[in-house]
């Protein structure tokens, strides 16, 4: 059966998403008999961005932050890439992060880098 919060709303198909994404990860990472040094680490990653789907929209910030500890706690671990990308597509869900006081800055790899000659 499906979750749904208990104020009686819709909730948002993303923290729905994401909900679902972590809760595999997480099982995934239970039944791994393996241990590595950063496994503590990414179990209370889990933890934190299971509390943030329980909570409403999570800030993507702090989303994509718990996604690059994640990454490098587990990234190696290729029993649990799977399950690992489903996490960043449903961060991915929630879009960029408005970047404060910048506009649309040119990529290094364009010619109107600020390191290009002037004309």
């Amino acid at each position: 059966m499906g979750h749904r919060p208990v104020t009686g709303g819709e909730e948002d198909p993303r923290v729905t998403e994401l909900r679902m994404a972590v809760s595999r990860l997480r099982r995934e990472l239970a039944a791994l008999r393996t241990d590595f040094p950063d496994r503590a680490t990414a179990e209370d990653e889990l933890a934190a961005l299971a509390a943030m789907t329980c909570e409403g929209v999570p800030e993507i910030p702090r989303l994509r932050g718990s996604l690059l500890v994640l990454a490098g706690a587990i990234g190696s671990m290729s029993a649990l890439s799977g399950a690992l990308r489903a996490v960043r597509a449903a961060v991915d869900l929630f879009g960029e992060p408005a970047r404060r006081g910048q506009g649309s800055l040119p990529r290094p790899d364009h010619s109107s880098d600020a390191n290009s000659p002037r004309s």
